[in-house]
């Protein structure tokens, strides 16, 4: 009898592994045109991104005078980014300025993104090379544009936030004054939360459906082992250079679920995090589509979490490190 038990155990175990590496997640490596930047020099000029970051010894912060990266995630976004450039050139010009940049990550759009950016950074009279349009080649998704755009950032803290402009941009401050309490070479995450808000109109006015599988994915989030952060979703975090060195170079996760992945690499590490309240408000023109991305949502957060306890996903740049090795 214990024998059968044992033989199902282990083929359960096989069958788990099997299944998880079937639906695991390798990024593709950049095209060479997705390492390079444009900006509003009045030209169509590309000029390279630095080097990337990744986890070596090597790879240390140069300070170039940059206190603020800012990395915004576009998919077809002429409609909202307007509203949520506006309010980050205010703040920025104001308290940092000649001190930040901000990187567009175009992941593949067609409404001319990338044009919008540039018109929007004249009308600021920015400076050329302070905001950097990447276009991304092949649409990778939301956390393949942001893990993009990080590791290609100068700044001694970086950020990034949605480009519906949901959250207030001044929030930052909040963000700021946790990391810039650590220790000097302390990794450090700052979470932008919006779990203050459940009760409020901006919340409960939301259609019940949206509200159902909000809570559905927060209670798999915490069964799956988040359980320090309450609103792991919110497009508004900041990390330090060590945070952004020591988890984005991993990344596995390319989709929405790929805050959860941040989180875990900071926990398994663990690094300082803080879930700061922000404000927010929902903003129309979503491109989550809610039915099919919910449920890829939960199958990848499923496979993200038991990958990292089987040993499928590792600290080794999602296999870099051991082909460097060999």
């Amino acid at each position: 009898m214990l024998l059968y038990i044992a033989i199902f155990l282990v083929a359960v175990v096989v069958a788990v592994y099997a299944t998880v590496i079937v639906f695991s997640h390798k990024p593709r490596a950049p095209f060479p045109t997705e390492d390079q930047y444009t900006t509003n020099d009045g030209t169509s000029e590309k000029y390279p991104l630095p080097a990337r970051i990744d986890s070596s010894e090597k790879s240390t912060f140069k300070d170039t005078g940059i206190e603020l990266s800012i990395v915004i995630p576009c998919y077809n976004e002429t409609q909202r980014l307007g509203v949520m450039l506006d309010e980050a050139f205010e703040y920025l010009e104001a308290k940092y300025p000649n001190k930040y940049e901000i990187l567009i990550v175009d992941d593949g759009s067609s409404d001319g993104t990338d044009k919008y950016a540039i018109k929007k950074a004249n009308e600021f009279k920015l400076k050329p090379h302070v905001l950097r349009v990447i276009q991304l080649t092949q649409n990778r998704g939301k956390g393949g544009a942001v893990t993009h755009g990080l590791l290609h950032s100068r700044g001694r803290l970086m950020l990034f936030a949605d480009a519906d402009g949901a959250t207030k941009f001044a929030d930052i401050d909040n963000l700021i004054a946790f990391l810039d309490g650590l220790d000097k070479n302390e990794p450090g995450l700052a979470i932008g939360s919006r779990a203050h808000m459940v009760n409020t109109d901006a919340v409960v006015k939301r259609s019940f459906i949206r509200n159902f599988l909000m809570y559905g994915l927060h209670t798999l989030v915490y069964i799956f082992g988040i359980r320090d952060v309450k609103d792991t979703q919110c497009g508004f975090k900041m990390f330090n250079y060590n945070a952004v060195k020591n988890i984005f170079p991993h990344m596995h996760t390319e989709r929405w679920i790929f805050d959860v992945e941040v989180l875990l690499l900071g926990e398994i590490q663990n690094m300082k995090l803080k879930e700061l309240p922000v404000n927010w408000q929902e903003i129309d023109g979503s491109k989550v589509d809610l039915a099919h991305d919910s449920i890829e949502m939960a199958i990848d957060l499923v496979v993200t979490r038991i990958a990292y306890i089987l040993g499928i996903y590792k600290l080794d740049e999602c296999g870099k490190l051991n082909k460097k090795n060999v």
